[in-house]
């Protein structure tokens, strides 16, 4: 079983400061990988993207460029890699602490960093921040977040939501002026929970007014639980470029089926992406059990539905792990989506609510790539312990695991003799082991 804590990547692959500086990263090639439709291929990278995609062994690390790279992905599934659309980093890992969860710049950048590593080994090379401004914790853990995001450069992608408390009232005023500074200071999404306020359609106009003063997108957490609310969310927010995100919208599932429906199509039609969090809690609505979305009404009315972890073992779930292959399993298992469908609101989709391009494994394209042990995307999602993640074209961490079995009390029968050169079967105990961790 691998370590839970997260590892730096090794000293080969650990990118320059600044990987899309004049140099580039160096070419590099990933040999017989396979994809979801069973190929089995070589996929060369350059420059930060995909450059050649050719059958098993057709393909050479460029010869007009020294320093390439070979890494042999024999065993493992090649998938574009998952995007976080939703955590909470200023909150992450807090749960076995003792007392009041501390603020201080030093403690939040901490968490935020080590947070973002964990979720960078799972996979998800970007990652979008919500981060409290209000009256407890001033802009210094958006400040902390920030220069975490900026130590990481080169490793994964982090933004930020900068998430005001009130913005409505006597006490709005400072809510609205702390948040135009958060975007001042390098907030790239205007936030916040208009549940919490106590005039929720004034929230909502604030936050859309700042937002539009920067030409920055909108992500509110709300539980979708008043229809009414949300048709005038709906409304308020249709056409707003460059869009509006809501999550984690749990109550929508608490509605009538017809109310629900209803609800969907105007979130459809407005254009608002719904991030449901199929893992658990939420920091941002201060409580714990709200429910999952309902992944295939909101699909089956066109609504872009993206999949997020949410609490990282935090106070709202304290078990959180911060996987997006964790959280597609989950919307397999548990809402009935297939694989394709499941992985996609963890990639494709939620890339596209973070505003990134799209990445396939074709030439041309991003080289955002996460490559799994296993030939079949159910086994990935059921049992995904080795893992290797590329993020603009270079690998930025690794995770192998092999699992033994050991301690037999049974004595061994004589083995027959083994025709396979190189067996699976430990000669001590005659036991078998299973995921052995190819060498990059």
């Amino acid at each position: 079983m691998p370590d839970n804590r997260p590892q730096p990547p090794p000293s080969s692959s650990v990118p320059s400061p600044d990987p899309s500086g004049p140099a580039g990263p160096a070419p590099l090639l990933l040999c017989g990988a396979r994809l979801t439709d069973g190929r089995t291929v070589d996929v060369r990278l350059g420059g930060g993207r995909i450059e050649a995609v050719g059958t098993a062994g057709s393909l050479t690390v460029d010869g007009t460029r020294t320093g390439g790279t070979r890494v042999d992905l024999a065993g493992h599934l090649l998938l574009p890699a998952p995007a976080e659309p939703h955590a909470h980093p200023d909150t992450a890992l807090s749960a076995a602490s003792d007392g009041p969860l501390s603020y201080a710049p030093h403690d939040v950048r901490s968490r935020a960093t080590e947070a973002a590593l964990l979720q960078l080994g799972h996979g998800a090379t970007a990652l979008r921040a919500h981060v409290r401004v209000d009256d407890v914790t001033g802009l210094g853990a958006l400040t902390a977040v920030l220069q975490a995001g900026r130590s990481l450069r080169g490793l994964t992608e982090l933004t930020t939501v900068a998430m005001p408390r009130v913005l409505t009232g006597v006490a709005g005023a400072d809510g609205i002026a702390m948040l135009r500074d958060a975007m001042k200071m390098g907030a790239s999404v205007v936030g916040g929970c208009p549940d919490a306020d106590p005039d929720p359609t004034g929230y909502v106009e604030a936050v859309l007014e700042v937002a539009a003063e920067h030409g920055c997108p909108v992500d509110l957490h709300t539980d979708t639980a008043d229809p009414a609310r949300v048709a005038r969310l709906a409304a308020m927010a249709g056409g707003l470029r460059p869009g509006v995100t809501l999550s984690p919208c749990g109550g929508l599932g608490r509605l009538p089926a017809e109310t629900a429906a209803r609800t969907a199509d105007h979130l459809a039609a407005a254009g608002v992406t719904v991030v449901c969090l199929p893992q658990g809690g939420c920091g941002g609505l201060d409580r714990r059990g709200t429910g999952t979305a309902p992944v295939r009404l909101l699909r089956a009315a066109g609504v872009r539905v993206a999949a997020g972890s949410g609490a990282l073992r935090d106070a709202s779930n304290p078990v959180g792990r911060g996987d997006p292959l964790e959280a597609a399993y989950l919307l397999v298992s548990h809402h009935g989506l297939s694989p394709e469908d499941a992985y996609e609101t963890v990639s494709t989709s939620a890339r596209a609510a973070l505003g990134l391009p799209e990445v396939r494994v074709e030439a041309g394209f991003p080289a955002e790539l996460l490559a799994v042990r296993g030939d079949r995307l159910p086994a990935a999602l059921s049992l995904a312990y080795s893992r290797i993640v590329v993020h603009r074209g270079r690998v930025v961490a690794r995770t192998s695991a092999v699992r033994e079995y050991c301690g037999s009390s049974t004595p061994a029968a004589e083995p027959e003799p083994d025709p396979n050169p190189n067996p699976t079967t430990e000669p001590a105990t005659g036991l078998p082991r299973q995921g052995r961790a190819g060498t990059v």
